[in-house]
């Protein structure tokens, strides 16, 4: 047990306890209904299994490790993360803390599968090809990722599906051959299907191309009542020309549905567009899930994609219930009578009688195991964090930050973007975050005890998706502690000499402009550095976290009590 004093004792219950069962602009809103979106926050690409009476949901998270979170729900609407596939990104060295040259890939969209009693997740990583790993839980452990394809013969976005009528499984993938759309000036993707092993572990063939489209991708096969039914995301462009961006704001990727009555997996399929954008939404609505409820409605949770305008707080849930209207699954509610559905923004709840929840966020470090919410900045260097050297605090270790010559590499396509100075924050490894929620107003709050830092460190509290900003401790060459900000351009504000070991770092939100605060006793706050503005940028939504290097020797470490987030958005018990 923590050695703190009563009141700092009551502090911590209030935090911890007082904000159970809360509710917000989003998600659940406890009368029985729920506000679009369900998942406020960056959880893009997702895909949805139904094993008994739960729903559980895997969503991407690029460089981020561990990769491939996992949540699940009851009730499609109040999701909690229960772990992550990939407790390392482990196929390639470039994502380990050494190299950290895998900025905006890794883990993208993948799909979830049960089957004879086996959990499997595939994955493309776009550089190095399809993978599989299984599991008889889904909380782990994971096998080792297994090369199905290499990675000139798949692009993107696998889906599978095993055919027990006729003993065959089967992969649908984005082969990106780029080949013209007979319908659309603008190149396609091919979406390819292969026949694969029973067991799940095999590519048989060279694959048939199903479909071609511009954009076309995210596929997701499904046979229900005898028809077989393939969904994808596709764009539609107002006036298609080479010099136009696909995913400029004019355009819109809209949810397609490929639909065959025959009984071959192959075709022929027809083709409808169920669901767009609208309703007050400006963004695309596209790629994601269906789901069926106990009382045989069906429902749909797809993200709103990037563009050129995406907010920061990266590609959120939405949840849409699913009408059949001649054999066509129509998403959300057609609101302009055109045949095609919209996003409704309210609506009842699924199933009802299950209590608010959300992925966890606060987080007292009292475990032993890290809480799933944390994610790391490429494969952590594992000796040089802990929670167990003292107990109750997470303790940081400084390493040196990598030469930019060690992170520069092939198909690290957003190096120079994400860069841009010589700060060496996207080089410094064992950072560690974890995902904002919501897009109206936050505030974050963590402890940090600083008597073991040592000369040449620095360290403290980051907020980074697109562009990163960080306030935090540097300890200068006569032992001082300094207080120091830095913005996205790498530009540095000093500060005053920090004499207390307790550091107490704020930071707050309201939309995409952000600042920090500083105390040293909890309860008088001040604000240092420039307000910033927070971006999304390597396929990453803004984030809040921890930072540890040391520009000299790997010599210091810092110690972190405890982290608070308060957002506008549902909220569950806190879980230890």
């Amino acid at each position: 047990m923590k050695k703190i004093v009563m009141t700092s004792f009551i502090f911590i219950i209030t935090l911890f306890v007082s904000k159970a069962q809360q509710i917000g602009s989003w998600g659940d809103q406890g009368d029985g209904t729920y506000k679009n979106p369900i998942l406020n926050a960056d959880y893009p690409d997702v895909d949805v299994e139904k094993v008994g009476d739960t729903y559980y949901m895997i969503s991407s998270k690029q460089h981020m490790s561990p990769g491939m979170v996992i949540l699940e729900s009851k009730d499609m609407v109040n999701w909690t993360t229960v772990g992550h596939v990939w407790e390392s990104l482990s196929w390639v060295k470039k994502y380990d803390w050494n190299q950290m040259n895998g900025y905006a890939l890794g883990v993208w969209a993948g799909d979830l599968a049960y089957h004879d009693g086996t959990w499997y997740c595939y994955v493309i990583d776009r550089n190095y090809g399809l993978f599989m790993s299984s599991a008889k839980d889904i909380r782990g452990p994971w096998t080792e990722p297994l090369l199905m394809l290499p990675p000139n013969e798949v692009l993107d976005d696998p889906a599978v599906y095993w055919d027990e009528e006729n003993h065959q499984a089967y992969m649908i993938c984005n082969t990106g051959k780029f080949k013209k759309s007979r319908e659309n000036t603008l190149e396609g993707n091919e979406n390819r299907l292969y026949k694969m092993s029973w067991d799940g572990k095999e590519i048989l063939d060279s694959g048939e191309v199903i479909y071609t489209g511009p954009g076309a991708e995210a596929a997701k096969i499904y046979n229900i009542n005898n028809t077989w039914y393939i969904l994808m995301g596709e764009w539609y462009v107002k006036k298609p020309r080479r010099s136009r961006k696909i995913d400029s704001p004019e355009n819109d990727r809209k949810q397609i549905v490929l639909r065959s009555t025959t009984n071959s997996i192959y075709g022929p399929y027809e083709k409808k567009i169920v669901f767009e954008r609208g309703n007050g939404i400006e963004r695309s609505c596209s790629q994601g899930a269906l789901m069926q409820a106990p009382d045989n409605t069906w429902w749909y949770t797809h993200q709103l994609i990037q563009n050129i305008a995406t907010p920061f707080q990266g590609r959120p849930q939405l949840l849409q219930p699913v009408n059949w209207v001649d054999g066509w699954p129509i998403i959300g509610e057609d609101i302009d009578n055109d045949c095609i559905g919209e996003p409704i923004l309210q609506y009842k709840k699924p199933i009802q009688g299950f209590p608010i929840d959300a992925p966890s966020t606060d987080d007292d470090f009292s475990n032993t195991t890290l809480g799933r919410q944390w994610e790391w900045n490429h494969n952590p260097r594992n000796s040089h964090w802990s929670l167990t050297d003292r107990p109750g605090w997470l303790r940081l270790k400084a390493s040196m930050p990598l030469s930019e010559e060690t992170t520069k590499g092939p198909g690290n396509n957003n190096w120079s973007e994400s860069t841009g100075t010589t700060f060496p924050f996207w080089r410094a490894s064992n950072t560690i975050s974890q995902r904002i929620m919501g897009n109206t107003t936050g505030e974050a709050v963590a402890k940090f005890d600083l008597s073991q830092m040592a000369i040449g460190q620095r360290a403290g509290f980051v907020r980074f998706g697109g562009v990163y900003h960080v306030l935090g401790i540097y300890v200068d060459n006569l032992g001082g502690r300094n207080l120091f900000y830095v913005n996205k351009d790498g530009e540095e504000t000093k500060g005053p000499k920090i004499k207390s070991n307790d550091l107490f770092i704020r930071t707050s939100n309201t939309g995409n402009q952000a600042y920090f605060e500083y105390s040293l006793d909890g309860n008088k706050y001040e604000k240092f550095g420039s307000q910033f503005t927070l971006k999304f940028g390597n396929w990453t939504g803004d984030r809040l976290g921890f930072f540890c290097w040391n520009d000299k020797e790997e010599q210091g470490v810092i110690d972190v009590d405890w982290f608070t987030y308060d957002y506008d958005g549902p909220k569950g018990v806190y879980k230890k």
